[in-house]
């Protein structure tokens, strides 16, 4: 990766210093802007929009079942075995492609699902947002605009874990406002991009 350029621009702002990052990159031909984001995320920007037709393929035929050999995809394809391993592993090590287990919750018993919607101090959304991301039995953590600044997905065994989740994790949490819990009742689809 080449950098084209860099410049950084500081706004002063009712006594807040804000240090805004401009990066600019080039990279085949494609000019990329990034402001005030990470490095990795930058770079992952990028890989996204590169991604060709047989990297895709790939990844659909991996999404449809994880387990399927290199060889099976490459005659798929019609490319080499090789070339297969080669973009895959290409795809893991720049965090495009993360391939793992996916378990049913309720097959492992889990029977209490819920999302739940946070209300928070805007000045500690994210010391908050960090905090309920280190609980147990979360497994989904966004910040969000609208009505919550925070929306998290949990699962627990059963109703009675879930109350002692609400009551003696979520809600001992300093800077929480309000919440609102909406249990799952029966889940329609659920597919990974």
């Amino acid at each position: 990766m080449n950098i084209f350029s860099h410049s950084e621009h500081i706004t002063i702002r009712h006594n807040h210093i804000n240090i805004i990052t401009i990066k600019q990159y080039f990279i085949d031909n494609f000019t990329f802007l990034a402001y005030n984001t990470p490095v990795e995320y930058q770079y992952n920007l990028l890989v996204a929009e590169h991604l060709d037709e047989i990297d895709r393929k790939i990844i659909t035929a991996l999404r449809e079942d994880g387990r399927t050999a290199f060889s099976q995809i490459a005659q798929q394809l019609n490319v080499s075995p090789g070339m297969i391993r080669m973009r895959y592993n290409h795809m893991v090590e720049n965090g495009t492609l993360k391939v793992m287990a996916i378990t049913n919750p309720v097959n492992v018993g889990y029977k209490a699902m819920a999302m739940i919607g946070v209300r928070c101090d805007g000045s500690q959304m994210m010391a908050i947002a960090e905090k309920i991301t280190a609980l147990e039995e979360v497994v989904y953590v966004v910040l969000t605009s609208g009505r919550f600044d925070i929306l998290v997905e949990v699962i627990c065994r059963d109703q009675a874990e879930l109350l002692r989740f609400l009551t003696e994790k979520l809600y001992q949490i300093e800077g929480i406002r309000d919440t609102e819990t909406f249990i799952n009742l029966k889940i329609l689809k659920e597919s990974y991009i």
